[in-house]
């Protein structure tokens, strides 16, 4: 069953090398577990999507350029989200703020190809039907 997902949810990006925390600001002024709760709009990068460490993605130009700099070795450098795009699918039948809500189904993309995930949705009461 989806799980309803709030601010200090833990995410995970496919390129990045730590773990991130869901930061999400009570402009919808709903809470779960006493958290503001998420919907598919918290997909600002360092408002919502914090660094995931370091980025390891070759389409990143800093990690792009770094490489070339090391002859051709894969080199990580500081990670900058980059999320133009909402969280997909989002719960169609819960709105939150007239959007979908967010569960720990959702994915993110980052602009360098990473996928981010959410691996703890930082709460576990609130179920989504």
């Amino acid at each position: 069953m989806p799980m309803h997902v709030c601010s200090g949810a833990m995410l995970q990006c496919s390129f990045g090398l730590a773990p991130s925390t869901l930061m999400v600001l009570p402009v919808n002024r709903m809470m779960t577990s006493n958290m503001p709760a998420a919907n598919i709009m918290d997909n600002k990068p360092m408002v919502n999507i914090m660094p995931f460490g370091m980025c390891t993605s070759p389409a990143n130009p800093t990690v792009a350029a770094a490489t070339a700099a090391a002859l051709g070795v894969l080199t990580p450098m500081p990670c900058i989200p980059v999320t133009p795009a909402p969280w997909a699918p989002g719960a169609p039948t819960v709105l939150l703020g007239n959007m979908p809500a967010l569960d720990n189904t959702c994915k993110l993309m980052c602009t360098w190809g990473g996928v981010i995930q959410i691996v703890n949705p930082g709460q576990v009461t609130e179920q989504i039907p």
